[in-house]
């Protein structure tokens, strides 16, 4: 009798559940094969357990990923837009097995090996956050690199509840992976009164609504690093260097103002409504739905972890890989920046020409890790295909042709092809040189990079996202008319010409790259397995520059100065002259003489125009009779 009892309580307890759950059957279209699957895909281990503070992505997959009946997860036009798929391809999700964070973690360590433990224990909180803080709140003790090998957790990168159980305390003035995660068995989402009870009964979890993680506040601990500064000998100088700020740059703009928080960029909307769970008919669709591609600019990682998925441990499909990397070029090409190109006059043998840029994004281009660059080519090239005029010139590992070391400084002006417009940020050491060591990082050697519109230096973010000095004093950057704020920049092309005249054809780009080769220098003078497979992988990878902005002027011609001079502006008359006298009327400023020649080259008049404002001269030739030829020399190669 009594296990009777029980059992007609227990199912009442469960049909109380799923009645307070709003919990569905499947849909009639649905197998009951495949929705079992999907069930038991989500029940996998049952609700988290005691002292669990994070589950896995697959965890979230049984409802979040892909619906095979095209129900849930799909946009207006049936396409495919499940948050797990688009999210397992992007540098969040492989952020705990990208190689680069990895060997760059084994550097750090291997110069400083006194500060090893505590610099991946930094480290680990951003790419490795699950894992990171599933050690802290269980045990208070260090996540290393030989914890990492062994999780999974930290191995699935920023996942689902990486973000989703961000709280809200002191969120946006908390940095450097301090990351304050609510540990109360949430996970916060975007849409008012949520469906708690499928997700309370099978992960233990309970959905709760909050715009914070809506906000750019929200990516504001872990896109905002600052590092304790030691000097050469590893010794603390007391010193902190600031090595990203992508989110003070972004409060230093106007897309605060227009209300455009990271998301807008990062996680395209779709505005109509999305059913965001698989099997439930009562759920009715959310709007609006951000996709989860993090589409960024780091196609060169994206490119390579996706050839090594393999050795990687990587299981995402090639398909969402291909899926990621065209929202990443798209990224580059339509949202990062404008050029154009414009003539400003041609004179004095040379041609003057503007590149002007304009940042689209909200923060600066490049931003984040500081190995990025980019990378102005400007080209002015004869009809016949020859070369006239480069800088920016690129090798095909995406290095330039002709580096200028340790650094190339800021231009406002180019006008020899030795000179180049590399947009970057340069770390100094306590001794002042270049160093890609960044817990050497001490001072800020360059900084020229794009900053977004509204930017400006009397914010109060200022101090950690400043301009270099150079930069700075540049009339063009970031000024319009000498209003701060523009976000632009205009180099000015001042190219000679060497007495050429014709049609020329000339071209601009800007060329975006996340790892040149010279930012490596440094840490491949050390051997590890972290930094050889690392090695191996970087040498074999392909390196091309990916084009961000581009823009072409075709047959603009350059005249014939000599021609020019003399029928638009010299008069010689009378042409003949009986008596052997004549005038040479309005001489241009720029002759410096005047020579009259025989039919046999001799010269036989030679007057100086130097230090003589007449515009005018009388000649004479008294009663030779003949045929002459005048020429003047105007400082122009003929």
């Amino acid at each position: 009798m009594k296990k009777t009892i029980v059992l007609a309580l227990f199912s009442l307890l469960v049909l109380i559940i799923l009645s307070l759950t709003e919990y569905e059957r499947p849909d009639a279209t649905m197998s009951t094969s495949t929705h079992l699957d999907y069930v038991r895909e989500s029940m996998r281990g049952g609700p988290i357990e005691p002292n669990v503070y994070f589950l896995l992505p697959d965890r979230c997959a049984g409802c979040h990923g892909y619906d095979s009946l095209k129900i849930a997860n799909i946009d207006i036009d049936s396409n495919d837009i499940n948050l797990v798929d688009d999210w397992s391809t992007s540098m969040m999700a492989l952020s705990g097995k990208d190689p680069l964070w990895l060997a760059k973690v084994r550097h750090e360590s291997l110069v400083n090996p006194a500060h090893a433990t505590a610099l991946q224990n930094t480290c680990t909180s951003c790419h490795a956050p699950m894992g990171h803080y599933q050690a802290y709140f269980t045990s208070h003790l260090p996540y290393t690199l030989s914890n990492l090998n062994t999780d999974s957790l930290g191995k699935a990168g920023v996942a689902c509840m990486a973000c989703h159980s961000i709280g809200t305390d002191r969120l946006g003035s908390r940095f450097t992976g301090d990351i304050p995660y609510d540990t109360n068995r949430v996970v916060y989402g975007p849409f008012v009164t949520p469906m708690a009870g499928p997700m309370q009964l099978y992960v233990g979890l309970t959905p709760t609504y909050s715009t914070h993680v809506s906000e750019s506040r929200v990516c504001s601990p872990c896109h905002t690093l600052i590092t304790n500064t030691v000097d050469l000998s590893g010794v603390p100088t007391g010193g902190t260097f600031v090595e990203q700020a992508t989110y003070h740059e972004w409060l230093n703009s106007e897309f605060p103002r227009k209300d455009k928080p990271c998301q807008s960029c990062h996680m395209p909307q779709v505005e109509e409504p999305v059913k965001i769970a698989i099997g439930y008919t009562a759920l009715t669709g959310r709007s609006p739905y951000n996709k989860h591609v993090f589409a960024g600019a780091n196609f060169f990682m994206l490119n390579l972890m996706k050839q090594y998925k393999d050795s990687l441990d990587i299981s995402a499909k090639d398909a969402d890989f291909e899926q990621t990397l065209a929202a990443t070029t798209n990224m580059l090409r339509n949202n990062t920046l404008d050029l154009n190109l414009t003539v400003k006059k041609i004179e004095d043998d040379s041609a003057f020409i503007d590149v002007f840029l304009k940042n689209k994004a909200g923060h600066k281009f490049p931003s984040g890790y500081p190995s990025r660059r980019a990378i102005l080519q400007f080209m002015v090239v004869k009809s016949n295909g020859d070369t006239l005029f480069a800088s920016g010139k690129l090798r095909n590992d995406g290095e330039l042709l002709h580096p200028n070391l340790p650094f190339e400084p800021h231009h406002d002006i180019i006008n020899n092809a030795s000179q180049n417009q590399i947009y970057e940020f340069v770390m100094g050491d306590v001794a002042g040189n270049r160093t890609t060591v960044l817990e050497r990082g001490a001072s800020t050697l360059k900084d020229n990079r794009l900053v977004p519109k509204g930017f400006t230096t009397s914010s109060s973010t200022y101090d950690t996202c400043r301009i270099d000095a150079i930069a700075l004093a540049d009339t063009d950057f970031n000024k319009i008319a000498g209003s701060e704020g523009s976000g632009t920049d205009i180099v000015h092309f001042h190219v000679p010409l060497h007495g050429y005249y014709g049609d020329i054809n000339i071209y601009s780009q800007v060329y975006y790259t996340a790892v040149p080769p010279s930012w490596l220098t440094e840490m491949f003078t050390f051997s590890a397995p972290e930094i050889d497979r690392w090695k191996n992988m970087y040498n074999n990878a392909d390196k091309t520059a990916q084009l961000v902005a581009a823009d072409t002027l075709l047959n603009l011609s350059i005249p014939n100065a000599i021609s020019e001079i003399f029928e638009s502006s010299v008069q010689l008359y009378p042409n003949p002259s009986i008596d052997g006298h004549f005038t040479i009327d309005n001489i241009p400023k720029e002759c410096t003489e005047i020579k009259v020649f025989d039919t046999k080259g001799n010269v036989i008049r030679l007057i100086s125009c130097k230090g003589n404002n007449a515009d005018q001269f009388q000649i004479e030739l008294a009663s030779q009779s003949g045929i002459y030829f005048v020429q003047f020399n105007c400082g122009i190669k003929q």
